[in-house]
């Protein structure tokens, strides 16, 4: 589409993989218009342009004549000065050069170390953290201990075996769902470790498929999932995550 000589303001912004699709849409409610998508391992980069605001020409027209104005003041105010230098300023004597002292020699400093870049954020996983396999294996998805480990470690990573458990569509939209999600294989008869679940998303965008995906996913599907830590909700017993990537196993 033609852009009819309008100038754009192009910005660059970084949201955590699995939430796009929120801020595009914050982005886009603030008048900006998404123009690309670049993912990353955990961050995706955002790509948004506005049309610049027109400056009206008497806007235009006032500035230049205050500038024009200040130019003037600047170049009567020098010369004021450099008149009343040359009125003041009196002659030189040799005793003043005579008495000054030799520059002193700055001490060696050694440059201080700067400090060290922050370390790469850990994935957690049932073999590096003890909290997060003692929550996988319960068998009661209300327990304290969930809520705890949720609030500890909210907004950190977490990578594990997983099954859809159940499937429901957002709010009656046919594209958007909240997938129930359980630790481990499937299992017709019972469920392991907190009720995860990832809501509202969208199963073809939103789950970030990694490796060969199946044409279609539902209740059963044996997968690898790695997730952002949301929250959890004592209400209703449900540990919220944000999808960073989903393999199928």
């Amino acid at each position: 589409m033609a852009d009819d000589g309008v100038k754009y303001e192009t910005r660059t912004v970084r949201t955590i993989r699995g939430t796009e699709s929120r801020a595009a849409a914050k982005w886009e409610k603030a008048g900006w218009e998404v123009l690309s998508q670049s993912q990353g391992k955990l961050q995706t980069e955002l790509t948004i342009r506005r049309p610049q605001p027109k400056t009206p020409w008497r806007l235009y027209a006032v500035g230049g004549g205050a500038l024009a104005i200040v130019i003037i003041a600047g170049i009567i105010g020098g010369i004021i000065g450099e008149s009343s230098d040359v009125e003041t300023a009196g002659p030189s004597t040799d005793s003043a050069s005579q008495t000054t002292s030799p520059p002193r020699e700055t001490p060696f400093q050694e440059p201080t170390p700067s400090s060290a870049p922050p370390a790469e954020q850990v994935v957690l996983t049932a073999d590096n953290n003890e909290e997060f396999a003692a929550i996988l294996a319960l068998g009661d998805t209300c327990d304290d201990s969930i809520a705890a480990f949720a609030e500890k470690y909210r907004g950190q990573t977490l990578a594990f075996a997983a099954s859809i458990g159940a499937m429901a569509n957002h709010n009656g939209y046919s594209t958007r769902y909240d997938i129930l999600i359980s630790a481990g294989d499937y299992s017709e008869t019972s469920a392991w470790g907190p009720a995860f679940q990832f809501r509202d998303v969208n199963t073809t965008f939103d789950l970030h498929y990694s490796g060969n995906a199946p044409d279609t996913i539902g209740v059963g599907t044996n997968l690898l999932v790695t997730a952002e830590v949301d929250q959890y909700e004592p209400n209703s017993c449900l540990f919220l995550l944000e999808p960073v990537e989903t393999a199928f196993r």
